[in-house]
Parts: C-alpha cells; sequence; structure tokens
C-alpha cells in the first residue's frame, strides 16, 4: 500500500511527538523566564549568583565561537595582506636591485676618479711625458707577456721608451705602428731591468718569469739576503728608465735570489704614461792643466 503524501501531525507519530516536544520546550522556557525574572525582582543575589554560573558555564562555548567568527573574518583580510605585502617584496626587491646597480656604478666612478686623480699626479712629477695612453690588450696565455698600446708613431711613441702607470713601472716599447704600440712587459722572460732596494740601496735585476711574478737577483754582492716585504725600484742604470719608480716586492726570502711580485699590473690599469729614455747626466769635463808660464783666470774674471 502506498504510504500517505499527507503530512499532517494527525497521519504521523513524529510530526506529533516533534510538536508535542517544542511545545513543551516553548512553555518550559517560559516558565524558567518567569522564574528567572521574579527572582531577580525579590532576591538579586541569588539572580546574581545564578548569572554568573550560566556565564562561567556559557564561557567556553563563546570563547570558542568568537574565535571561530574571528578566523572566519579575518580570512579576507590575511587574503589582502597576503598580496599587499607579495606587491611591497617584489617593488622593495626591485628598489635594491637599483640601489645594487647604482651603487656599484659609484664604486666604478670612485675608483677611476683615483686612478685618473693619481695618472695626472704621476704626470705632473714625470720628466719629459710623451702621451698619455690606454693599455687596450694584454697577452695572459702565452709563456710572453705583452700590452698593446692605442697610441703610436704618430703620437710621438718610439721603441725603448719607458711606460709606467700610478703603482709603479709596466714595461718598455719595443715595436710601434702608426697607432699602436708593443710594450714589453716587466714580467716577460726577456725583461731585465735594474733595480735598487729601498733603505740600503742594494743593487739588483728584476727579471721576469712569465708567469705574472718576477726574480730579484742581487749584483755585485754575494749572500745578499732579501726578505719578504723589500721593495725594489728603478736605479736609472744603463739611462733607460727613469730611477725610484717601484718595480716590486719581494714574496719569499731567499740569498741572492728571491720570487717577487710587481706593484703594477697591466690588467687593473686603463691608462699609462709614454715618457722619454732617462740619460743620467754626463760625468764633468775634466779641468784642462795650467800651460807653464802662464797665471790660470781668476774665478769669475773676464777674459
Amino acid at each position: 500500500m502506498v504510504a500517505s503524501r499527507d503530512r499532517r501531525p494527525g497521519f504521523s507519530r513524529r510530526a506529533q511527538y516533534s510538536l508535542f516536544l517544542s511545545y513543551i520546550l516553548a512553555v518550559a522556557g517560559a516558565l524558567i523566564g518567569a522564574v528567572l525574572l521574579v527572582l531577580s525582582q525579590f532576591n538579586p543575589p541569588a539572580f546574581a549568583a545564578l548569572r554568573s554560573t550560566a556565564t562561567e558555564l556559557t564561557a567556553p562555548v563563546s570563547s570558542g565561537l568568537s574565535g571561530v567568527i574571528r578566523s572566519v573574518a579575518a580570512v579576507p583580510q590575511t587574503i589582502s595582506t597576503y598580496f599587499r605585502v607579495h606587491g611591497e617584496n617584489e617593488a622593495l626587491r626591485a628598489e635594491v636591485a637599483r640601489t645594487r646597480d647604482a651603487l656599484m656604478q659609484a664604486r666604478i666612478i670612485v675608483r677611476d676618479n683615483r686612478r685618473l686623480r693619481a695618472l695626472l699626479q704621476l704626470r705632473d712629477v714625470t720628466p719629459n711625458p710623451i702621451v698619455t695612453a690606454r693599455i687596450v690588450s694584454s697577452s695572459a696565455t702565452s709563456t710572453r707577456r705583452f700590452g698593446i698600446l692605442n697610441a703610436g708613431r704618430w703620437q710621438g711613441v718610439r721603441p725603448g721608451m719607458p711606460v709606467r702607470g700610478p703603482d709603479g713601472l709596466i714595461g718598455r716599447v719595443v715595436e710601434t705602428g702608426p697607432n699602436t704600440a708593443r710594450v714589453l712587459l716587466t714580467t716577460d722572460p726577456e725583461s731585465v731591468v735594474p733595480v735598487r732596494r729601498i733603505g740600503d740601496g742594494l743593487p739588483a735585476l728584476a727579471a721576469g718569469r712569465g708567469d705574472g711574478l718576477m726574480d730579484i737577483r742581487s749584483v755585485g754582492t754575494t749572500n745578499a739576503r732579501l726578505q719578504p716585504g723589500d721593495r725594489f725600484v728603478t736605479s736609472g742604470t744603463g739611462g733607460l728608465y727613469t730611477p725610484g719608480v717601484l718595480v716590486g716586492r719581494v714574496l719569499k726570502p731567499g740569498s741572492d735570489s728571491a720570487l717577487a711580485l710587481p706593484f703594477a699590473h697591466p690588467d687593473t690599469f686603463d691608462f699609462v704614461i709614454v715618457s722619454a729614455p732617462f740619460l743620467p747626466p754626463p760625468p764633468p769635463s775634466p779641468v784642462p792643466p795650467p800651460v807653464p808660464g802662464t797665471t790660470p783666470p781668476a774665478a769669475g774674471a773676464k777674459r
């Protein structure tokens, strides 16, 4: 038999129980409300105690519901904060990148200015400067060590002219073209520079090794002790290099010979100075002996 579609309480026991229970709850609620109202009017202390007890019982539930409500309400704000912070982080990273690039450019400019000021000061004190040129390339893979200048015969550069930078001697010109010149670096195996030690003037030779270093070899002195930190400058012997130009610093101790590091590295310089070869002053001419029977002229006398 098909069940009836009529859901009125008279035909459903469950509906009748539900309706009866709702009536009971309504009546009980009304009675409890009336009792509480009367109690609050005639016995306030008892009503306050009852209210406090109810508050204590419902406080955990209220706290839990409040936390859930706050969490649900904070979801949109959390999402918006995430996207806002993400955008701010991207902007900050871009600003840091721009600042880093600007800082690098500033450091490059400061370093270039420092080198150019040192080069200008060096040009002021260099005797007979020929030209200020740029090292456009240098050998690094072979055993020979050469540098190429962007100045040549048309700028007055000739073979044999010394080349130096703000930190020290770089080498000498060996070949020239119209607008280029080839420089034999001090670290080349064919380079030998007369030097002397700062402090006691110990004469030596600075010979290139082909590996970026040089050997300091004493001359005219046996068992000469060379210590790390000893600095050697050009001596002017031979009439090519101006005296007093820094050449190398000893790295390891040795007797009569020691490994040294050159002060000037061509790969760290943009500009160098080419100067005329140094020629030591000629010795004074001897005074001829007086002719017998004549009186030598007095000092300052006119003939």
